[in-house]
């Protein structure tokens, strides 16, 4: 494996393909428009030169990472790679489509595969004719820093696609756990709770988001839930809830939290945006 397409450069992708590069491949970036694409690159190539200055990444690895990235806006290009990584929205309509242009242009022995965080992977992979080259690949916020990995096999994954994205994956230098395609897979499973109950604490006017951050972070997290919420995105964060509450048929302890919903209508979605349960200055 020596090419890695990434679709979709917003943060996410963004993340992977810096991951990529600094682990040696040779990686090519999609997204619909070139202003995205070069501010993408902007953002990819400073936080290379940040690891640099920090004395985490050799500058020889920052020159070669760099130059090791070209960008397109046609997914027919993007899909000559030997394997594939989808970060787009979290829609599953789109993702399908998404699939099905790519499958039909990439080479036989490509291995796609998605980032979601939710949707499930044997959805996706149905929109192919590739289920045995097809699998959940699902990295965490900031992707080229996190080292959790989750590999969701569908029920066609081949063993042999398996093995090799696991070691795509341990070549980035992270941890890669296997999953069984069950709805928010295991660590967006684990946090719906996290987030839940934070948003019922703050519904009841129990406490504010800083004090329930502040109260997380004392017995040991390294963030608490709304800053986290900020991180990823509010968006996104309403996503995935409504997705797994969809999934397991509005199963009453997934319920998403009107506070949610009025975050994301009011265009508060956390850091993306300058300002969400905390405000930020835009870079």
């Amino acid at each position: 494996m020596k090419t890695v397409a990434v679709i979709g450069a917003g943060t996410m992708g963004a993340g992977i393909a810096q991951a990529s590069a600094l682990a040696g491949y040779e990686v090519i970036l999609y997204d619909l428009a070139a202003e995205l694409l070069a501010q993408s690159l902007d953002g990819i190539w400073a936080s290379i030169d940040k690891g640099v200055e920090r004395g985490k990444t050799a500058a020889t690895t920052a020159t070669t990472a760099k130059s090791a990235i070209q960008t397109t806006t046609s997914l027919e290009t993007a899909a000559h790679a030997d394997l594939i990584i989808e970060a787009a929205p979290e829609r599953l309509a789109l993702k399908r489509e998404i699939f099905t242009r790519l499958d039909a242009a990439a080479p036989e022995h490509t291995i796609l595969g998605s980032n979601t965080s939710s949707l499930s992977i044997n959805a996706l992979s149905g929109a192919t004719n590739r289920a045995d080259r097809f699998l959940g690949v699902h990295f965490f916020n900031p992707a080229h820093i996190m080292q959790l990995v989750e590999l969701i096999r569908c029920d066609f994954t081949s063993d042999e696609t398996v093995t090799a994205v696991r070691a795509y994956v341990e070549q980035l230098g992270k941890t890669a756990v296997l999953c069984k395609d069950t709805p928010a897979f295991i660590v967006n499973r684990v946090a719906r709770p996290f987030y839940g109950e934070a948003f019922r604490l703050l519904g009841e006017n129990a406490a504010d988001a800083a004090t329930v951050d502040n109260l997380m972070r004392s017995i040991g997290f390294r963030m608490g839930p709304f800053e986290l919420i900020d991180l990823i995105g509010c968006d996104v964060n309403l996503a995935v809830t409504q997705t797994v509450y969809d999934a397991y048929f509005q199963e009453p302890k997934y319920r998403p939290h009107p506070i949610q919903k009025r975050m994301v209508e009011s265009g508060r979605l956390g850091r993306k945006t300058g300002h969400g349960f905390y405000t930020y200055e835009k870079e």
